[in-house]
């Protein structure tokens, strides 16, 4: 099947075709392509994060090596340090940070309300502490559009709430009526722009659906959000604090009701049983965390499941990281040598490890396309879940979302 994204005329540059939809039972995952002005990508694709017009510990070629074409940066931190008016001084975050590829800024939401104590919340928007300075910042719709239409990403966040887990059926509601009354102000602002960045090129606004965990408040705002025809959707919201049961149903109840032709995206989701349970539940771009700050505590993600590599076990082990990886650094390096990069604090321990995890997320989005192509999704995923069992736990995972401080 091949659906055509009708393109309104402020987001000329902007597209998403469904390649095709899987016709296995109980399987809604699809393959895409997305047009962006910086690149063009297939769906189901996983973003790098890039938090601070960087992905810690790597190069814009090394993730071009392993073949990455969209990255994510964050509009809270940019504004931050070193100042979107900085970066728009420079060209923009694409030409600032040496990335050819295309971009995606999430809004800061997350970011301010994990701040907890240091932020207060108003109808117009929210009132922060600055976790660096302490200076006093405020964010509402029109400003973080301004923030975002400075960076100039490809893709910009609304702006929105995210309600913390455990909250009451009340507050979920409030926070995403709030977040509804805040994306019209957004698209309002988004189109006084000409739906463009100050470089020209434009930009695709994507909503976000919240609503906590609640069925019938993630069916309200997926629905709100469908009739505001935007570029694409994100799921937000979670990686919070849910268990893997809401999240899974969280998805659903929000998919269903978000259009079809549209590209969806699952906000701070990443480890790899979620993203096959996304996929499987027709999302189509992933961003997180792990990948990255996992490996700078020693942990590598491998078709066997994640590995310590501080532990004494690995001292003389010469295999590769992943013998089915066959990634630069799983052909030239071994166990033994990283475990001891990290016994001596070398900075390449943690250099490495990154390349390698990055580039087994690269390539599980490569065989998650092929076996949807070939429809043996399922078979897939029962696959390897079967050999991927999670032998060691990093000392610390942390949050799959990157939070203020």
């Amino acid at each position: 099947m091949h659906t055509q994204l009708t393109q309104p005329a402020c987001w000329p540059e902007f597209a998403f075709t469904v390649d095709c939809t899987a016709r296995e039972k109980g399987v809604a995952g699809r393959c895409g392509t997305l047009q962006l002005p910086h690149a063009v990508l297939q769906t189901p694709v996983f973003m790098p994060v890039g938090t601070q017009a960087t992905v810690k510990a790597m190069t814009p070629e090394e993730l071009e090596e392993i073949g990455f074409r969209l990255i994510l940066g964050n509009t809270y931190h940019l504004h931050l340090r070193p100042g979107e008016q900085r970066i728009a001084e420079q060209g923009g975050l694409h030409r600032f940070s040496g990335w050819n590829g295309a971009l995606l800024t999430d809004s800061g939401g997350f970011q301010v309300f994990s701040l907890k104590t240091l932020r207060k919340i108003e109808e117009d928007g929210v009132r922060f502490q600055s976790h660096i300075d302490g200076s006093q910042r405020y964010f509402n719709s029109e400003s973080v559009m301004e923030i975002e239409h400075k960076l100039g990403a490809d893709i910009i966040m609304a702006w929105d709430e995210c309600a913390p887990l455990p909250c009451t059926d009340e507050y979920a509601r409030q926070a995403m009526e709030r977040t509804h009354r805040w994306l019209l102000r957004c698209i309002s602002a988004w189109k006084s722009a000409g739906c463009r960045a100050e470089g020209g090129w434009p930009q695709a606004l994507f909503g976000i659906v919240q609503g906590g965990t609640v069925q019938s408040l993630r069916e309200e705002s997926a629905q709100f959000l469908a009739g505001q025809n935007l570029p694409g959707y994100a799921v937000g919201g979670l990686a919070v604090g849910e268990n893997p049961e809401q999240r899974r149903q969280a998805i659903e109840w929000s998919v269903r009701h978000l259009p079809a032709e549209k590209p969806r995206y699952l906000m701070g989701v990443g480890l790899p049983v979620d993203i096959l349970d996304a996929v499987e539940r027709g999302i189509d771009m992933f961003d997180c965390v792990l990948p990255t700050r996992n490996a700078r505590n020693a942990q590598v993600f491998t078709s066997r499941g994640t590995l310590n590599l501080r532990n004494a076990r690995f001292q003389q082990d010469a295999s590769p990281l992943d013998s089915a990886c066959s990634c630069r650094v799983c052909r030239r390096h071994t166990r033994a040598y990283v475990h001891h990069l990290f016994r001596a604090n070398e900075i390449l321990g943690l250099r490495l490890t990154t390349y390698h995890n990055l580039a087994f997320y690269h390539n599980l989005m490569s065989e998650v396309r092929l076996a949807l192509k070939e429809e043996r999704f399922a078979a897939f995923k029962s696959s390897f879940l079967a050999e991927y069992l999670i032998e060691d736990e990093a000392p610390e995972t942390g949050e799959t979302r990157d939070a203020a401080p």
